[in-house]
């Protein structure tokens, strides 16, 4: 399952079409055509090779009376080690250009910066003068968003901002700005940005803000819902607060756990029953971070332990 964090990026990129553009062209410095409409397409791939293939986001820029496709740009959200993608990316890349008939971009968006790295790495795909170079939009990339009006005219930027930068020092003023931008939002949006800012800013901002809007702030959208609901309930009866906090920090977790599993089961090694408890019970963020990085490594599942001395 997909977490909220990834979830949400993606929709920033459904919701506002035109950034992966603006993305590209102001945070990579890569040239984009000059088009009249940016439109999220269907990212269903499986109609040429007949197996599962979806990416995050496929985005068209269109020029023209006619709607020409100019440039198609293939949106892959990656907040964690997958060897799968290095083989999947490539084939984003081709049948995209294939169904629209145009220059195809990978746009690859983590908010980690240790996962930047890794998602830049070349890709050899075996043909001759073919290595696709993912382009990778890390946290450096994105704009720090604290100008209020640079909030309402593009809020998905904001919220991009809050989710990069959202531990640092700008934190406050990237939160007031998108606060005050958020009130020329439909509810929806409103709503399902709030949560996602508000659970991105460390403990200072996120008090200041929920002290402007004169009451305890309770995730309002059904999407957040969905990841956080079991955290939040059991924290009602230790205060809202902390059980906003436990269960984000819960699910976040519970995410890099299966991370550590699904690397280990992709690769083909077999997982012991031991192995399997021991990395679920994990309450050790940058323990889970480290076994993610060595699973991508080992020879044998039952290293991974042996690494970190347990």
């Amino acid at each position: 399952m997909p977490s909220m964090t990834h979830e949400a990026l993606v929709e920033l990129f459904k919701n506002r079409p035109t950034l992966a553009a603006e993305m590209l062209r102001d945070a990579l410095g890569q040239p984009v055509p000059t088009f009249t409409e940016a439109r999220v397409e269907s990212s269903d791939l499986t109609e040429i090779i007949p197996s599962t293939r979806r990416a995050d986001v496929i985005v068209v820029l269109l020029v023209g009376a006619q709607q020409r496709p100019a440039m198609a740009i293939v949106v892959e959200v990656q907040l964690g080690v997958d060897p799968d993608k290095p083989y999947v990316w490539p084939a984003y890349v081709i049948l995209t250009r294939a169904r629209h008939r145009c220059p195809t971009r990978l746009l690859v968006v983590t908010i980690d910066p240790e996962m930047v790295r890794w998602c830049a790495r070349p890709i050899e795909t075996g043909h001759p003068g073919w290595v696709l170079r993912p382009l990778v939009l890390g946290p450096e990339g994105v704009p720090v968003v604290t100008d209020v009006e640079q909030a309402k005219a593009a809020p998905e930027v904001a919220v991009l901002s809050a989710m990069a930068h959202g531990q640092g020092e700008a934190a406050e003023a990237i939160g007031v700005a998108f606060l005050t931008a958020a009130a020329g939002l439909d509810q929806e949006r409103r709503a399902l940005y709030a949560d996602v800012v508000l659970s991105s800013l460390n403990a200072a901002a996120r008090r200041m803000l929920e002290a402007m809007m004169k009451s305890g702030y309770e995730f309002q959208s059904e999407f957040a819902r969905s990841y956080v609901a079991k955290g939040i309930e059991k924290g009602i009866e230790k205060g809202i607060e902390r059980g906003r906090e436990e269960g984000m920090r819960e699910g976040t977790l519970k995410a890099k756990a299966h991370d550590v599993l699904a690397v280990l089961e992709a690769r083909g090694l077999e997982v012991p029953a031991e192995v399997r408890e021991r990395v679920l019970a994990s309450t050790d963020v940058a323990e889970l971070d480290r076994w993610i990085r060595r699973a991508a490594v080992v020879h044998h599942a039952t290293e991974l332990l042996a690494i970190n001395g347990s």
